[in-house]
């Protein structure tokens, strides 16, 4: 009798399967195949679900990959290497010392973007009559060039291109146009005027012009304070100041207004003999200061002002001077200059700053004047200039940041007041505070033995030891006023800070120090 053979399927989710023929033959076989069947079903799903889990995990690697790739724009070099055990991790990975200084060199590599201007060799240019500095920070030209364009004019109009800037010294009481805002409204773009609040202030004070910490002198003279004034019409109460102190004591008058003395003499020379000086300004403006009072000061003679109605910012100690704010004050003004002038203790305290040296806020005031007024004007439409620039495609592609890990890494920027180019310096998310700023602005300029820009101008006595001894008086962003910059800009605490860094990305800093 002949065999049938037995014939082979292959179904769907099965190896195969015997199928016996009539008389039953191959039923055994077909047992022990389905036994073997089911012992090796439970591997075969597991490998396939394996290879599923592998195949999705891929997708979300590429996935992933792609999204980091579009958070950091590159420039031309890659981000800083990282180790074996994170190849391929972007910059996601461990939390390592090396590797987060390693986003230091990173960013000053990708974002040391090119200016298209160099002040070096295409100087700011203003038009106008020649100035004289020693040295400007930046390249600072003025004269006309018939071939360029000046970046600055004074006076209005000017053709579109060029900056008209407003120059002047003296008080908005008397020329109108001397008020910031009168003069933003007739179209000048940059403001000079004595106010701290102008884009760049032109003060009487100088450790140049004035012999601030010369010593005092005897004081030998019988009547208690000078007074040289010769604008008898001026806008404020100061003379009806000096008819209320000379009711109290003797007051030798040297000016055209009350003269009583010959006033044919050395100012300073002459203030220096007596113990007070009346440094009555012609109208009561904020921050304006004229040479009346800095002359005070030289002469060592304590300074009775009627002025500026902030006049205490420029006091170069507290207890230094003596303000007649309104003309009632004049009564309690006069009795304390005659209980100063009985008390040699007491009146010595109020000098005492020539031999201790004045206060940082006061240092921190003159040294801005050893820069010279054109220069800063240079360095702020230079600073404008690349400002403006900044705001193009490929400056506002730089990282400015750098992420390890947990940590990240902020590329900030830092100068001197009164320099121009900034210096990088790096804040890391862990310690993102004003403390770390002033910790890292004070390591990196001592690193590079930086000498102050007011060490030639001020006077020995208060010029400070070597590059160690920085000290750091005010740091604020760049584009505040000097008003804001010495007196009222602090940032609330680290979190608004913090802020600031996030919102301007690469943030840019001046620094002031005494």
């Amino acid at each position: 009798m002949s065999v049938v053979p037995s014939q082979r399927v292959t179904r769907p989710g099965w190896i195969h399967d015997e199928i016996p023929n009539s008389n039953g033959a191959s039923s055994s076989n077909s047992n022990n195949t389905k036994k073997r069947v089911a012992n090796w079903m439970p591997i075969f799903v597991v490998l396939v679900v394996i290879a599923e889990i592998a195949f999705l995990g891929r997708l979300d690697m590429a996935k992933n990959a792609a999204l980091l790739s579009d958070s950091f724009y590159q420039f031309t070099s890659s981000f800083p290497p990282v180790g074996d055990d994170e190849v391929g991790s972007g910059v996601l990975g461990l939390d390592r010392s090396s590797e987060v200084d390693g986003c230091e060199e990173w960013l000053v590599r990708e974002d040391s973007v090119g200016y298209s201007r160099d002040f070096e060799k295409e100087p700011v240019l203003v038009a106008g009559g020649d100035q004289e500095w020693k040295s400007c920070a930046v390249g600072c030209t003025f004269g006309f060039n018939p071939n360029k364009k000046p970046d600055a004019d004074f006076g209005l109009p000017q053709q579109p291109g060029t900056a008209s800037v407003h120059r002047s010294m003296e008080s908005s009481h008397y020329y109108s146009e001397n008020n910031i805002a009168s003069a933003r409204g007739r179209g000048y773009n940059i403001v000079m005027t004595t106010s701290l609040s102008s884009d760049v202030p032109v003060g009487y004070f100088s450790w140049a012009e004035y012999d601030i910490m010369a010593p005092p002198k005897s004081k030998t003279e019988k009547a208690l304070a000078a007074a040289f004034i010769s604008n008898c019409g001026s806008r404020n109460f100061r003379l009806q100041a000096l008819e209320a102190l000379e009711k109290e004591m003797k007051i030798d008058s040297y000016g055209g207004c009350h003269r009583n003395h010959d006033g044919n003499v050395d100012k300073v020379e002459t203030l220096k003999r007596y113990k007070f000086s009346l440094a009555f300004e012609n109208s009561n403006e904020e921050d304006y200061v004229t040479e009346k009072f800095f002359q005070s000061l030289v002469a060592g003679s304590i300074p009775v002002v009627v002025g500026a109605p902030n006049i205490e910012d420029f006091a170069p100690a507290p207890g230094s001077i003596l303000h007649v704010r309104e003309l009632k004050d004049a009564e309690s003004v006069a009795k304390t200059m005659k209980y100063l002038a009985e008390n040699a203790d007491a009146y010595n305290r109020s000098l005492r700053w020539k031999f201790d040296g004045p206060s940082d806020s006061f240092k921190a005031l003159v040294d801005m004047a050893a820069v010279h007024s054109s220069c800063r004007l240079c360095i702020y439409l230079a600073t404008m200039i690349r400002e403006k620039e900044e705001k193009s495609p490929r400056f506002l592609k730089r990282p400015c940041k750098c992420t390890r890990g947990l940590e990240t890494v902020y590329h900030l920027y830092a100068r001197e007041r009164g320099r121009f180019e900034m210096e990088s310096i790096f804040l890391r998310s862990s310690n993102l505070s004003l403390e770390a700023l002033e910790s890292s602005v004070l390591s990196k300029f001592k690193s590079l033995k930086h000498v102050p820009i007011w060490k030639p101008e001020r006077p020995e006595s208060i010029r400070g030891g070597d590059e160690d001894e920085l000290k750091v008086y005010r740091i604020y962003p760049v584009g505040k006023t000097q008003k804001e910059a010495l007196y009222t800009f602090r940032f609330e605490g680290d979190a608004e800070f913090q802020s600031h860094v996030e919102r301007n990305p690469c943030a840019k800093f001046e620094v002031v120090f005494v």
